[in-house]
């Protein structure tokens, strides 16, 4: 297949996921509670690919992903400035949930729309078969890209970083690399968890580098 036609089906794929209405036309259970934004960012020459959870309420309003603190903790970790960031022809961006799920009655944030990934995920993977290393951040992204490899809690499935970055992928496979949430809400986490900071945010700049 050639580079332009890879191109163009990525390209219309997105295309059609921005244009995806079926959390509120046709929800498998209650309706996306405002009017459907999907953000991802895709190509067909990225190498590296961000899989998180969903929008908040910041990247609801802008349109464009990790528009927020969490933004600039993740691009720090990742030792990479907003224009390598949000240069699609080296990375893509690809949340559980393509639109902000609203919030609950605690106003946190509702799990990613089930309907993304259904109808969605399997299919922009296999049209970016280029992509060498995932970051998945979040328990639901690191469900659906480490399926039952991972671990029982997020922080012992990061804990076991190495086990996933060090396994050999299989032909056509990224690998995976998961991390928690670059949250604030994580600043406890990241305090009581040194080794990130010390082992494994080395490695990840380091990927970076060399796949961007």
């Amino acid at each position: 297949m050639s580079e332009k036609v890879k191109s163009t089906s990525i390209e219309a794929l997105a295309d059609s996921v921005r244009a995806c209405r079926v959390c509120v036309d046709k929800p498998e259970k209650k309706p996306l509670p405002h009017e459907p934004r999907p953000v991802l960012q895709v190509s067909s020459t990225a190498r590296i690919c961000i899989c998180g959870q969903a929008p908040g309420t910041r990247v609801h309003r802008s349109g464009r992903p990790f528009t927020d603190p969490s933004g600039d903790r993740l691009r720090d970790w990742m030792g990479i400035g907003e224009e390598v960031f949000y240069d699609p022809s080296r990375l893509a961006i690809v949340p559980m949930g393509f639109c902000f799920p609203g919030l609950d009655a605690k106003g946190g944030d509702l799990p990613p729309r089930v309907e993304c990934k259904r109808i969605w995920h399997d299919r922009i993977f296999a049209a970016m078969p280029q992509i060498e290393l995932i970051l998945v951040i979040g328990q639901y992204a690191q469900a659906y890209h480490l399926g039952p490899k991972r671990k029982k809690s997020l922080t012992e499935t990061v804990v076991n970083w190495k086990q996933y970055f060090e396994d050999e992928p299989t032909a056509g496979q990224a690998v995976v690399l998961p991390l928690p949430h670059p949250s604030w809400r994580n600043n406890a986490w990241l305090k009581k968890n040194p080794w990130f900071e010390t082992d494994l945010l080395p490695v990840l700049r380091s990927e970076v580098a060399r796949l961007v």
